[in-house]
Formats: structure tokens, sequence, C-alpha cells
């Protein structure tokens, strides 16, 4: 182990022992120093914002950029939390609603895709949701350090058993899980270049949206589940809601239109409070046509 990979390692044993406001505070200065630091990052921010509402005006994008890095700041420094913290620290910073429907599903014996758009709160629905799932599944990128790597897979398989599937190995693996009776904890809104995947409007804007959800559903019939995650920055809890299921997803429609539709799903979910996507990865980078602006 190098020194910086331990020195991260302690870190984030660290926060983990913190209480809400240790936690803070050191979120806070990550927050002020990252709009500094990851230029390029806010970069990619401040363009997603401008291509995904027009109808703001620069100040209220900038507002909207500075509330994200403070909503991104704490959900990393709270990756302590999820990984070293006591199962009841995690539980109380964790409030969930519709694990009955969850149950319910589970007793019915029906596979089930928990589908999570890139909220700031992702991992921490997903470590939530290993405390009630006796087993459960989702893709996996690996990290280049492989001490870093070792630290997130513990981290993120620390409550009962959880299959990280290398999303290099392609879905088929998820797929197998799926069919088994394991819950699948599925993110359908990456921009994975164009091979399996339609140009679905996101916020008015073509974006490079993977056909796999609605194909997945076709073929296997899931109960699609929404997770719709809010942090609470004034009090650190993050509030993770499961909605009902997908009424007839993808339905008789096709595949390309289906993707569409859920699309339009993920936008209802972040209106209320745009800060709370992780508007950091580059959602537009694959452009219709080659010849296409590069916006980043």
């Amino acid at each position: 182990m190098n020194l910086q990979s331990r020195l991260l390692h302690r870190l984030f044993r660290h926060f983990g022992k913190l209480s809400f406001s240790g936690r803070r505070r050191w979120a806070r200065l990550l927050a002020w120093l990252a709009p500094h630091i990851l230029r390029k990052r806010a970069h990619i921010v401040r363009t997603n914002l401008a291509l995904a509402f027009p109808e703001l005006t620069p100040k209220q994008r900038q507002q909207c950029l500075k509330r994200h890095f403070q909503l991104l700041s704490q959900s990393i420094i709270d990756r302590g939390l999820l990984w070293f913290g006591t199962e009841a620290a995690v539980r109380h910073a964790t409030p969930i609603q519709g694990l009955e429907q969850l149950g319910a599903l589970l007793q019915e014996g029906r596979p089930i895709l928990l589908l999570a758009p890139h909220f700031i709160g992702l991992d921490a629905a997903a470590t939530r949701l290993t405390l009630y799932l006796k087993e459960s599944a989702t893709l996996y990128t690996a990290q280049r350090d492989p001490v870093v790597d070792a630290m997130v897979r513990e981290g993120r398989c620390r409550f009962n058993q959880v299959h990280l599937v290398n999303r290099k190995a392609g879905i088929r693996p998820l797929v197998r899980l799926l069919r088994r009776g394991v819950p699948v904890y599925y993110l359908p809104d990456m921009d994975f270049g164009r091979q399996g995947a339609t140009f679905a409007p996101f916020f008015g804007v073509p974006a490079a949206t993977l056909l796999a959800t609605a194909q997945i559903a076709r073929a296997w019939n899931p109960a699609v589940v929404p997770v719709v995650t809010r942090l609470d920055p004034q009090t650190g809890l993050y509030h993770i809601d499961l909605l009902p299921a997908l009424s007839a997803f993808p339905g008789d429609i096709s595949n390309e239109a289906a993707t569409a539709r859920l699309n339009q799903h993920i936008e209802s979910w972040v209106r209320p409070d745009p800060a709370q996507y992780y508007w950091v990865h580059r959602r537009y980078k694959t452009r219709p046509s080659p010849t296409d602006a590069k916006p980043y």
C-alpha cells in the first residue's frame, strides 16, 4: 500500500467516526476547493446546466452549480460513513420509504430492477438497500488503484451479499443474477457511446442513452422500481424513496420510445431540485452526428 492510498484509507475511516457536524465541516472545505481545483469538472457542470436549463439566468445556473458542489462534496465525505460507520449510524442517515412494496415483490418472487438514476445520494441508497436485501447485484467500474478499489468494494459489500459485476463483463452476468431472483441496482443514465444506445431527449437535448433498461424489462418482465434520493444538507439525511414500479414498461412501444419515456421520468425526478443530480459526468458527450460540435 503506497503512502497516498494509506492516507486516503485512513481519511475515510476517520470520516466514518465523525458526527454529521464534523463531516459537514470537511464537506464545506471540499465544496469551497472543488470548483477551483477541479476546473474541468466545474466546466462540465456549467455546460450541462446551460444545455439542460437554458431558461435559467446565468446567475441562477451559477447558484445551482454552487449548491451542486456542496451536495457532491457532502456525499464524498459521507462515503466514510457508508464504508466505515456503524450500522446504526448508516440507518439513521438513510431514512427510506417504500420497503413494503419491495417486500411484496420479493414475496411474489418477481424479478426486481431497482432503477437508480445518478442522484448525489446514489451510493447512500445502494448501501441502505443492502441492509434490507439479503442479496443484490449491480455493475461496478474498477478503480485504477488496487488499494482504493479494495476499499470501495469492501465498503459496498459490507452488509449482506452484494454481487459487483465488472462493467467490462457486460450486462449478461447481471441478467443471469436477475433471472435467478437477485434484485439488481441498475444505473440507466450514463453516456457510454453509440453502441447499444439511442439518442433520446434529456431536458430537450439528444443524449446517448442505453437501451438496456427497456431490453431487460421486455425480455424478463421485472418490476422496474425507481429509486430517488435527496440529500438534505441541513440534517445530513439521505431521504430515499422507492417509487411505485413503472406501469407497463416498456409496453407495446419500441425500445427506443420506451427509453425516451424513461428519460422523461428521470427529468421529472430531477426538476424539483436540479442540484441533486450528478452533473459532473459528461451526459452529452456523444453527439448524434460526428460533425456536431462537442459541447465540452
